[in-house]
């Protein structure tokens, strides 16, 4: 079987496979694009240029740029972000794994977050 040969067509499938995962949606518009969600907070998505985008640890992320397997990601603001890398398109790295990695630190981030008291407390 051929993989899909263009970011949206690989992208789209990648989504397929990941929305058959408890608590992973796709609502909604992040950064300006399709994303990928887990407890509210984006993971994985494409953007607007076509750039897949992950959220990993900071560490992680300077891995990937070091490899030169990614950029750090900015957003619409024009700042780089920390934990946000754009995969480059000539990078064999697998995008499930590395969207398997974000989905994991997603929920590892959100294992750790103390909900706010409400405004009633």
């Amino acid at each position: 079987m051929t993989p899909p040969t263009t970011p949206e067509a690989r992208y789209a499938r990648l989504a397929e496979y990941f929305l058959l995962r408890p608590n992973v949606t796709q609502e909604g518009k992040g950064f300006g694009s399709s994303a990928l969600r887990v407890g509210g907070r984006i993971f994985a998505m494409l953007t607007s240029r076509s750039e897949f985008v992950v959220k990993l640890s900071r560490a992680r992320v300077d891995e990937l740029i070091h490899s030169g397997d990614g950029v750090r990601y900015a957003g619409s603001g024009g700042r780089p972000l920390k934990e946000w890398v754009v995969i480059r398109p000539e990078s064999s790295a697998s995008w499930q794994s590395l969207a398997d990695e974000a989905l994991t630190f997603c929920l590892a981030s959100l294992a750790t977050t103390r909900p706010r008291a409400s405004q009633s407390e």
